[in-house]
């Protein structure tokens, strides 16, 4: 992994990053590492419905009929 690291003066961060009260006056060590890559990431594939057409049987028209009250209370709800 690539990264730089530099000994600077910790006047020259002022108006980047809040340095603690011990650390300002005073020479300081940066040290740069890359955290993500800037390269546009592959776009993620949509999702294609109905490709398990044939292998898992539809579902039965009573699957979408409200539950029992017993089953609901059940599950809290």
């Amino acid at each position: 992994m690539e990264c730089v690291h530099q000994t600077i003066d910790s006047a020259a961060l002022a108006g980047i990053i809040e340095l603690p009260p011990n650390l300002r006056n005073r020479s300081v060590q940066v040290i740069i590492l890359p955290v993500e890559s800037n390269t546009p990431k592959e776009p993620k594939r949509e999702i294609q419905f109905g490709f398990l057409k044939g292998i898992v049987p539809p579902l039965p028209d009573s699957f979408f009929d409200p539950l029992p009250e017993e089953e609901l209370q059940t599950w809290g709800l």
